[in-house]
């Protein structure tokens, strides 16, 4: 206890070294624990926020090929679909049922292509909820040809809510088609997924794609939560494909572009009748998770300059210690204090700088987490796709902050171990007779 007492009170001699070094590690480790804990919401916050625009977590498309190996994506019949799902116990919120295409808005000789999807907003309540309309409302939709478009889209198209514009895409066959939406409502650009930001009544959809109105393209489940997606949509596979036809999930190598490859399945494959394509949201966010690897990535790479401020600091100022105390270490060897006694010392001193400056790095991380996400950027904000009702939210990952504290406490133990070395072999009568 009285070497305890004594590292203590060595530390609140020299506040200011001390403050610097302890500030160097705690700066090190908020950084890392804010970057740590922004990644572990980040794909959360997209997953929860694109499973809304996209009505889902778990996705099944219907493939058929005819005779002459083209492609039609169509469910009719989907009470297979359906038995599976039942099957493996799916907890969907709701199932939905979309069509879609892909077109060229026309308006006044200026163009733009994307994806419009066909929603039976009857069904799909969620929705609304979550789209933010810059001008106009849901009330248009309630018009058989009425579109959603997203703010990029509309001013590309330089649009106001009820213009009519023209569409040309192709049905699901392959024939050439046109039709005509009005402009029912703006809404906030949704980031990575404003391709997809087009909405339109389903009934319509169909009828341009020539499909009969009980029909659809692509079959979701909406979960309850995120906890468990990737589980049902494997289990959802292994029964489907005992009763149906199904593509394989599992592709080689080329995990980087999984959707891509699923999709390019079917030019690779010959099969009559319908063949179904199993995919899950975590599936369409690999790029999202890549964001997440880099910032682990960046984290990691602060936490080694971290390291390095640390060994570097610690060695060179724990010398200079040893050096600043030599006859003070005289004394109290003369007076009996052991070697091992000295340097357990200095490794107290820093084992006390190392858990003080981890420790006001975790609480500084906290206050300013703690302040940023009381902060409202609103549903309107380009950034809401990575946002919680608005909100930066933060998930602090106790194991990893755990590890972070582990490792800075033990390498500052071992930076400082070389210098306590040095302070316990040294000789009382030298270091009383050493002058500084």
């Amino acid at each position: 206890m009285e070497i305890i007492n004594l590292a203590l009170r060595n530390l609140s001699r020299q506040k200011k070294r001390t403050f610097l070094l302890g500030g160097a590690i705690a700066f090190g480790i908020m950084i890392v624990t804010v970057i740590n804990s922004f990644a572990g919401s980040f794909v959360s916050n997209i997953s929860e926020n694109a499973a809304n625009l996209a009505a889902g977590h778990i996705f099944v498309q219907g493939v058929e090929k005819s005779a002459s190996g083209k492609e039609f994506d169509i469910i009719g019949d989907d009470s297979t679909l359906l038995a599976a799902a039942k099957e493996v116990g799916i907890p969907a919120k709701y199932v939905t049922k979309r069509s879609s295409f892909q077109g060229t808005l026309i308006f006044a000789g200026k163009t733009a292509q994307l994806t419009i999807a066909g929603v039976d907003f009857a069904n799909e309540t969620f929705l609304p909820e979550r789209l933010v309309f810059t001008s106009g409302s849901m009330a248009g939709m309630s018009y058989k040809q009425g579109l959603i478009v997203s703010e990029p889209v509309a001013k590309r198209l330089d649009v106001l809510v009820g213009d009519r514009v023209l569409v040309e895409m192709r049905t699901y066959t392959g024939q050439n088609n046109v039709g005509e939406f009005a402009i029912a409502g703006i809404t906030v650009d949704p980031g990575i997924l404003g391709s997809m930001a087009a909405y339109a009544n389903k009934a319509y959809v169909n009828e341009l794609l020539n499909l009969q109105p009980e029909d659809y393209q692509s079959l979701g489940f909406y979960l309850p939560s995120l906890k468990g997606m990737d589980k049902y949509g494997s289990d959802l596979y292994e029964s489907l494909r005992k009763k149906a036809q199904v593509f394989d999930r599992k592709i080689g190598d080329q995990q980087q572009n999984f959707v891509r490859s699923m999709m390019t399945q079917a030019k690779k494959e010959t099969w009559t009748g319908i063949k179904y394509r199993i995919l899950t949201l975590d599936d369409y966010l690999q790029q999202a998770q890549q964001i997440v690897k880099v910032l682990d990535w960046v984290s990691v790479f602060i936490l080694i300059v971290l390291f390095v401020i640390i060994m570097v600091g610690i060695l060179n100022t724990f010398r200079i210690i040893m050096y600043e105390r030599i006859r003070e270490i005289g004394t109290m060897r003369s007076i009996g204090m052991q070697r091992d006694e000295v340097r357990s010392l200095f490794l107290f001193e820093a084992g006390f700088l190392a858990i003080g400056g981890v420790l006001a790095g975790i609480l500084l991380a906290l206050i300013i987490m703690g302040g940023v996400s009381l902060v409202n950027f609103g549903l309107n904000s380009p950034l809401f796709l990575i946002l919680k009702n608005g909100h930066i939210t933060f998930s602090l990952p106790i194991v990893r902050t755990f590890a972070n504290v582990v490792i800075v406490t033990v390498l500052t133990l071992v930076a400082a171990f070389f210098p306590a070395r040095m302070a316990a072999r040294l000789d009382p009568a030298v270091a009383l007779r050493t002058v500084k």
